[in-house]
């Protein structure tokens, strides 16, 4: 089992690099994305995992026989309201242009769309930039106490740790509270994420628990999450796919 790892190094990855490397697993730290060829034989494919960002992931991932899980684009949007607790749409970017009101946006899996409150439809990247037919996430603007990280595996909480606090970066482990709503998520809706995941929940202002969104583990930073178990799940998360079970082949990237 080798772990692949990008040029650049977050401190996630470094985090996860030296939680591997104390495992005694392999580890390569691909200098762009030209892909070895001692890591693209069939022998050696069949134990090869990444942790990477989007654009790394898909520019390698193929010639490695990686295949990355993620959430379905429109799994938040079709989430129970006692989940989301506001309104959310999965639509086409042309149709979230004819918003007149502000509005969270965001691209479902990954960073093409930025993250952000936009004040309006005409805030948004333009059909210039970006294929009109693209999905993006639409939702109320919510105000948030806190914000947890859970890494899911096998339909169950694995690990997970609070990442900020009123909007800001506030490092601190996962709570009792934050676990248990991640275990009532996952006893409704497990089935509808692959085997291996991350989901962000937050306690809004108002004292509710809410799913934020969800992340493939593979892209995501651990912050206080035991590296161990953050391992476990970003291994399951994108690696082999001839390994892929019949459950998890509906979710590949």
């Amino acid at each position: 089992m080798t772990l692949v790892l990008p040029p650049r190094l977050t401190a996630s990855a470094r985090t996860l690099r030296d939680t591997a490397e104390g495992r005694g697993l392999p580890v390569v730290q691909l200098t762009d994305h030209s892909v070895p060829a001692d890591l693209s034989v069939a022998g050696l494919r069949a134990h090869v995992h990444l942790h990477a960002g989007p654009t790394f992931a898909d520019a390698v991932a193929p010639a490695l026989g990686i295949a990355p899980l993620e959430a379905p684009a429109d799994w938040l949007a079709g989430l129970p309201d006692v989940f989301v607790r506001r309104d959310i749409r999965a639509v086409p970017i042309r149709e979230a242009y004819a918003l007149r009101r502000p509005a969270f946006v965001k691209s479902p899996n990954d960073k093409g769309i930025p993250a952000l409150v936009y004040a309006d439809g005409s805030r948004l990247p333009g059909p210039d930039a970006v294929d009109p037919e693209t999905v993006v996430l639409v939702s109320d603007v919510v105000t948030l106490e806190a914000e947890y990280r859970l890494y899911v595996l096998d339909g169950r909480v694995h690990t997970g740790s609070r990442y900020a606090a009123s909007g800001r970066l506030a490092l601190a482990p996962l709570s009792a509270s934050a676990e248990a709503f991640g275990a009532d998520l996952l006893a409704a809706a497990g089935h509808t994420l692959p085997s291996a995941i991350v989901v962000d929940a937050g306690l809004d202002d108002a004292g509710r628990w809410m799913v934020i969104e969800a992340n493939a583990a593979w892209a995501s930073g651990c912050y206080m999450s035991d590296p161990e178990r953050a391992l476990d799940v970003v291994l399951r998360s994108a690696g082999p796919a001839a390994l892929l079970t019949e459950r998890d082949a509906a979710f590949v990237r």
